[in-house]
């Protein structure tokens, strides 16, 4: 009788988790991109494409039944004032006078 107490409970429980269905696309995009972020990845996309169309970066998700997939790219960062190309300016040059050449001192002479 335990045993098929113990059956019926587990198979509520499975029906009851697979009530709620499979997430939406978006849904699940908008959690994968909080992690991401969590994480300190600033420039990034997520785009969600058919399981079967090839698309650049990692598939980081699937949704829809696995219908479709949730793909991550790393984008390269807008520029910021910080990484911006600075003016070009010359150097300044500032001449010194040549040096004089000194002369050796005389060295003394033995009587």
């Amino acid at each position: 009788m335990k045993i098929v107490a113990s059956v019926v409970i587990l198979t509520f429980a499975s029906m009851l988790a697979n009530a709620q269905g499979p997430k939406s696309c978006e849904e699940l995009k908008s959690e994968i991109a909080k992690k991401v972020e969590a994480n300190g990845a600033k420039a990034y996309t997520l785009e969600i494409v058919a399981k079967d169309k090839e698309a650049e970066g990692k598939q980081v998700g699937s949704c829809e039944n696995g219908t479709k997939k949730i793909v991550y790219l790393r984008t390269s960062p807008p520029p910021t004032a910080a990484t911006a190309p600075k003016p070009a300016t010359t150097p300044k040059t500032t001449t010194k006078p040549a040096a004089q050449p000194t002369k050796p001192a005389p060295t003394p002479k033995k009587p």
